[in-house]
């Protein structure tokens, strides 16, 4: 077990509530949000409300699927979640030259690309500074970030083991040369991260002034295409062509006959060893310089990795690999001031798993639309929280709870009846008793989707796992705010002490 001092790094405990939204669901005459004004006034909601947390999914850069979790880095946050009134603001861009026919993705490049040909045109000594101490501070893993999106727009978008062998390689002249002949298209993308940082700080500045701590998210796994890999193989069990003899996964359950295969790398844990996980504890400190508490997403990872032959098309044959997440979690406690994590640790968890949670003092989590299957020993059964879970009603990956309550094929509606000892005549009531249960049970930190307090159904998903396509598009207008209902949540918050 921890000692004193060691469990003084982790989260929090004070008891309160938050919401679980994207930044990508402000709303936004474009076609998601980003971190701008509309940030602000979803800070000020939950500060006027009660709610004492915001948290989110992944910040980082997507690819074309737009999934937080397959980020083309650790540590880049998206452009794409850049506020474009700020840099209007500034004078750097005006929108009014940019073609409104293009209102998505296309559009809001351009606007970032006048942004910066003005940012550069328009520097004075102040500006200058501030960039290149930006540059000089994240230099460890921009340069490589910032040269990887430059060469992946020069190979139309292929991945980076498609690329010349030369720059597969990152043959040392290859580089150089490369870096010099797109040496304006790294100095634009190192400008959209200097204005993504600088606009997060403000917003976490903002959030800190309202009593609103950020909660983050961390994938366990990287994407294969990613700068991260790119630039730093040797964390991983492939070889310089990027080619992997096991990809990661989840083995079959009661959800896929088959399993998912992820294709993840997986981590070489002998050279993260060796390196006393230097990889790990450099991702972990930029994480902290964004928020106040990360979950890690797939917790299950750090105790064993479901390790699929690469040549499988399904998850089906796979093995349980034990790794040292002990033993790293160790060392990031010793090295790190503070380490806030969240276990996420949903589905098949083990013994050894919670073990692995409880040793290093580490909140894990429960979910209430898991909850009511008719067995009451279901661990998701409010009687079976504890004050170092965090409960949710549901996840990003959960229906929202009244799309959850309309679909009785997804749980038993008579053993929810009886245990909440409530007479459920509809769906939205159904809803309420889920929110009452999370507020009221012992759990230090209580989590409730934003469509949920909005009392949206299906269509409002922000998550389909094991699809593609409709996906972490959905976004929320303020008329949805019901003002009644939020002095129902608000009533929740004194009486249950949130």
């Amino acid at each position: 077990m921890m000692n004193e001092t060691e469990s003084s790094k982790t989260v929090n405990r004070a008891r309160r509530a938050g919401v679980l939204l994207h930044p990508t669901s402000l709303p936004s005459p474009l076609p998601t949000g980003d971190i701008g004004h509309q940030a602000y006034r979803f800070i000020e909601f939950l500060h006027t409300h009660g709610f004492k947390v915001w948290q989110m999914l992944p910040l980082g850069t997507t690819h074309e699927d737009k999934s937080p979790y397959q980020c083309l880095s650790s540590y880049a946050g998206n452009p794409l979640l850049i506020s474009l009134d700020w840099l209007e603001d500034r004078g750097w861009l005006f929108k009014k030259d940019i073609s409104v026919s293009m209102k998505n993705d296309i559009y809001r490049t351009e606007c970032l690309r006048q942004a910066g040909d003005n940012f550069y045109k328009l520097i004075d000594d102040d500006r200058l500074s501030a960039i290149n101490e930006f540059n000089d501070k994240h230099a460890s893993w921009l340069d490589d970030y910032a040269l990887f999106i430059a060469l992946k727009k020069k190979y139309k978008n292929s991945p980076w083991y498609k690329w010349p062998a030369e720059i597969r390689h990152r043959d040392k002249v290859a580089i150089k040369n490369a870096g010099n002949e797109l040496a304006d298209e790294v100095s634009q993308i190192k400008f959209e991260q200097f204005i993504f940082f600088t606009q997060w700080q403000e917003i976490r500045e903002y959030a800190k002034s309202h009593n609103v701590e950020l909660f983050g998210d961390l994938p366990i796994f990287v994407a294969r295409d990613s700068a991260d890999v790119w630039a730093d193989r040797k964390n991983f069990l492939m070889n310089l062509d990027g080619e992997m003899p096991f990809v990661s996964g989840v083995p079959p359950d009661a959800f896929s006959d088959t399993g998912q295969r992820w294709g993840n790398p997986l981590y070489d844990w002998d050279y993260m060893i060796k390196t006393k996980f230097k990889w790990w504890e450099k991702r972990l400190k930029a994480q902290l310089e964004l928020f106040d508490i990360i979950r890690i997403d797939h917790f299950r990872g750090l105790h064993a990795c479901w390790q699929i032959p690469q040549a499988d098309e399904t998850a089906i044959n796979g093995s349980w690999v034990e790794v040292p997440g002990k033993e790293m979690l160790a060392q990031l406690f010793k090295s790190l001031s503070r380490l806030p994590l969240v276990a996420e640790d949903l589905g098949v968890i083990t013994g050894e798993v919670i073990e692995l949670k409880k040793s290093f003092s580490l909140p894990g989590m429960k979910v209430l639309q898991f909850a009511f299957d008719g067995n009451n020993g279901n661990p998701h059964l409010p009687h079976h929280h504890e004050f170092d879970d965090v409960v949710y009603t549901g996840t990003h990956d959960n229906n929202t709870t009244l799309g959850w309550a309309n679909d009785v094929s997804h749980y038993n509606k008579d053993f929810l009846q009886n245990y909440s000892g409530f007479d459920l005549k509809n769906s939205e009531q159904s809803v309420w008793t889920l929110i009452r249960m999370a507020m009221s049970s012992v759990s230090f930190l209580c989590v409730l989707p934003f469509q949920d307090i909005l009392m949206l159904d299906s269509s409002a998903r922000m998550n389909t796992p094991g699809t593609v396509g409709n996906n972490w598009n959905w976004t929320f207008d303020w008329q949805q705010v019901n003002p009644e209902k939020m002095e129902i949540i608000k009533n929740y918050m004194t009486v249950y002490q949130r």
